[in-house]
């Protein structure tokens, strides 16, 4: 009974059981096909919609890229929303932004180490170095003649790792470095000048902002510069982004980053590009020294004016690109840094053409060699192999007999001047003797007619005054024999 009782309870649960096992089976199937439907197409729509929207970005990218490429844009596509618009925008930055540079520790540190760092670049570069500046007052008309309030810009070609501070230096005269807050603020890259601590702390005392390669001209590092920008300060920067790659005989196309510092500060900023060469031979690639006794010239350029672009810069005006904005900036500071660039060098091949010259004609030092300096009592050391070499005789060493014969009998002034005696300390070391003696010798030799006169005129006084001195005596004897 019991258990023809259970029988029909055990026969129910067993077929609720396969029923429950046969809905919520599933049959093996192939994983590959698990995600396709049959028009292969992406079986979820969540998923369907994410493939769509990573499919829209690379196709804005790449008609962002091409858009900026283009030089030229017709007047049909400037007035329709461009593919760069939704890519690029107005980031607004106030005139403070947090940052550790701003503290009262760094403060500190920067009101001591950029007025000592300034000067000793000065020292170094314009006592053992020659730099020549053409239009420095343009820049320290900016620097300091600007409204109160009004911010400085400045850019320039790279060529070495010691561009700035060395070149900055140079530009300025050492009672405007002693004021770290008017100096300028440059940017640096993290895997270059923050790779340690002490290396953070340093560059943060000398006002380097850090700025990361590869994140963009919307990154922490460019928004610091903007709000010192916004705030009426200094800030420099290298538009080519790197060091040259050629050792600074071209300068590289200019980077969309120093686009967004012009148009998107607060005011336009006065825009001061000047480029520089000679750099390449101070802080060669690879040297941690930098060297000395070379020469640098720097040509300093007008304002670059963009007043044109404040129509396009308001935010009423949105059919236009902010990234064509940026470009048009951009491409006109690299144009003006590349006009600049044709004239440093001609400046250079000028004065490289003169050094050679100068070099090259050694017609004063052959004169200089052909004068027989004995004639004129000096001795024979005028005749050292080198031309550049004073020989200084020594105190022990005795002077030759001839010397001494020709100082003492010779009536002629320069034959009692000794060699060491006659040149003072500064000349020796300021004043080339070989071109010193080259000009000597060719003023000998194109005026000798005037010399040949004057030894005639000397002949003619010396047999007047013998003949005066034997009718002295003639008279002296004829009185003492009639007395």
């Amino acid at each position: 009974m019991a258990a023809g009782g259970g029988a029909p309870w055990a026969e129910r649960a067993r077929v609720v059981g396969t029923q429950i096992r046969n809905r919520f089976r599933v049959a093996p199937v192939d994983h590959r096909s698990l995600w396709l439907r049959a028009d292969s197409r992406v079986a979820t729509e969540a998923v369907r919609r994410w493939s769509d929207r990573v499919r829209a970005l690379l196709q804005r990218d790449r008609g962002a890229d091409r858009s900026s490429t283009s030089t030229e844009t017709s007047p049909e596509a400037a007035a329709k929303p461009s593919s760069s618009a939704l890519r690029f925008y107005r980031k607004r930055v106030g005139k403070e932004v947090n940052g550790i540079e701003d503290s009262v520790i760094f403060r500190s540190l920067q009101a001591l180490a950029v007025p000592l760092i300034g000067n000793a670049c000065y020292v170094f570069m314009h006592g053992l170095n020659s730099v020549q500046v053409y239009g420095a007052e343009k820049l320290h008309q900016a620097l300091q003649g600007r409204p109160k309030g009004k911010a400085l810009l400045t850019v320039s070609n790279h060529v070495a790792a010691m561009d700035d501070p060395f070149v900055i230096a140079s530009l300025l005269p050492p009672s405007v470095m002693l004021e770290a807050q008017k100096l300028r603020w440059t940017l640096c890259a993290t895997d270059r000048c923050f790779t340690n601590p002490v290396l953070s702390t340093f560059f943060r005392s000398v006002k380097v902002l850090p700025v990361s390669r590869g994140e963009g001209i919307y990154q922490k590092g460019m928004d610091m510069a903007l709000s010192k920008l916004n705030s009426g300060g200094w800030v420099h920067i290298f538009p080519e982004g790197s060091r040259s790659r050629d050792g600074g005989k071209t300068i590289a196309p200019a980077k969309r980053g120093v686009g967004r510092l012009v148009m998107d500060a607060d005011s336009l900023p006065v825009v001061i590009p000047f480029v520089h060469t000679g750099m390449q031979d101070i802080m060669p690639v690879g040297k941690r020294i930098p060297r000395a006794g070379k020469r640098v010239i720097v040509v300093v350029g007008d304002p670059i004016n963009f007043d044109d672009l404040l129509i396009d810069n308001c935010d009423d005006a949105q059919h236009i690109s902010r990234g064509i904005l940026y470009d048009k900036a951009t491409e006109r500071i690299g144009q003006r840094l590349q006009e600049l660039k044709v004239e440093v060098d001609r400046l250079a091949a000028e004065q490289q053409s003169e050094l050679q010259n100068h070099n090259a004609s050694d017609d004063g030092y052959r004169l200089w060699q052909q004068v027989d300096w004995e004639g004129f009592g000096i001795g024979s050391s005028m005749l050292s192999s080198e031309p550049s070499a004073i020989q200084v005789p020594s105190k022990e060493a005795e002077p030759e007999p001839h010397l001494e014969v020709e100082q003492s009998t010779s009536p002629a002034p320069s034959a009692a001047i000794s060699h060491n005696v006659a040149v003072p300390h500064w000349f020796q070391r300021h004043v080339d003797p070989s071109e010193l003696m080259g000009f000597a010798a060719r003023g000998l030799i194109k005026n000798d007619k005037f010399f040949e006169e004057g030894y005639r005129e000397l002949q003619q006084s010396a047999t007047t005054m013998n003949t005066w001195w034997i009718s002295r005596a003639n008279n002296a004897a004829h009185r003492w024999s009639t007395a």
